[in-house]
């Protein structure tokens, strides 16, 4: 037996037999109570084996999901590559498989994607973190309780809505500005997704930046910092791994980006760096050879594959980017 101090504020004996509780009239025998192991309280009845394995397959349910999608574009661009060698698909400049003389280099469709997501970067990554910071550290509550949930009504608006905006407004607003300016071109294009993708990036990264300790900023105003520095130097570098994630996520919605680019950017695939011309990326020419005038098994049904195959490739590469730029910056606190 050892002593201790009871709530009565007077020594007494506490025995060791792990039978006995502590109550306020002292110590008593347990009643009823039989020792417990750390998991006795977790049933492992017939019931609760079933809830597990049902959660366990919604969870696999995607991963077969992107394996099946994975075999299917791998077994017809395997059949597409038996008649285009790797080589010409890399490195010829040209893109015309509906032509009488086919070219396959994949370039063109790869340089209009690219600067369409270029665009839409350049658009969406200012405005939704300033957005984002000015939610979570300047907005007063009842500004918040109605800003976030009115920027994140333009995640809902359907993308061919934004596509007919991109065609009907944008386009013949810049044309005022840029008269050269084709009626289907990349910049209008790109600029209406950067829109579209200003939610992903403003919400993820409010959620980063409200995350952050309040400590970290209360030791900083501590130190003589103005609200500015505190926000700069301390809140954001605290919240850089989700904020680089939601930029990275966001991208990656851009580049898989359909109607939007189908719409306002055209379909002529052209090896080009002027976001004035009319171009076409990877999701548009999905598009247009999957509208059923390409019969099956033919090479220009089955390039639909391997460009879907690289659209894949160069979206999982982001995915997996945006994990370990996670892991890279992650504070712990």
């Amino acid at each position: 037996m050892w002593t201790c101090c009871g709530l009565n504020g007077r020594a007494q004996k506490v025995p060791k037999n792990k039978d006995m509780a502590y109550s306020k009239d002292g110590w008593i025998r347990r009643q009823g109570f039989p020792d417990l192991a750390p998991d006795a309280n977790l049933s492992r009845g017939p019931r609760e084996r079933l809830i597990q394995a049902l959660l366990g397959l919604c969870a696999l349910v995607t991963v077969f999901t992107t394996l099946g999608i994975a075999a299917i574009l791998i077994g017809e661009s395997v059949a597409f590559f038996r008649q285009v060698p790797l080589a010409e698909f890399f490195g010829d400049t040209k893109w015309t498989p509906q032509f009488a003389e086919k070219h396959f280099g994949i370039w063109p469709l790869l340089a209009g994607t690219l600067m369409i997501t270029v665009i839409a970067a350049l658009v969406a990554i200012p405005i939704g973190l300033a957005a984002a910071i000015y939610i979570s550290q300047y907005a007063p509550d009842r500004v918040r309780r109605w800003l976030k949930p009115s920027l994140e009504l333009l995640a809902g608006v359907p993308t061919v809505v934004y596509g007919y905006f991109a065609l009907t407004f944008v386009t013949p607003l810049l044309q005022h500005v840029l008269p050269q300016m084709q009626v289907y071109n990349a910049l209008s294009a790109g600029i209406v997704v950067g829109i579209m993708i200003i939610p992903m990036i403003a919400s993820l990264s409010e959620d980063a930046l409200r995350a952050v300790p309040r400590s970290l900023a209360e030791g900083a105003y501590a130190l003589g910092a103005t609200k500015y520095e505190v926000v700069l130097r301390v809140v954001v570098p605290a919240a850089l791994s989700g904020i680089m994630a939601s930029f990275i996520l966001a991208l990656s919605r851009a580049i898989g980006e359909t109607m939007i680019v189908t719409l306002a950017a055209g379909a002529t695939p052209k090896l080009t760096l002027n976001p004035l011309e009319s171009i076409q990326t990877m999701t548009a020419y999905i598009v247009q050879v999957s509208l059923g005038d390409t019969p099956q098994g033919t090479v220009v049904y089955q390039s639909l594959f391997a460009v879907g195959l690289v659209l894949f490739v160069l979206t999982l590469g982001m995915n997996l980017l945006a994990n370990r730029i996670i892991l890279r910056f992650k504070e712990s606190y």
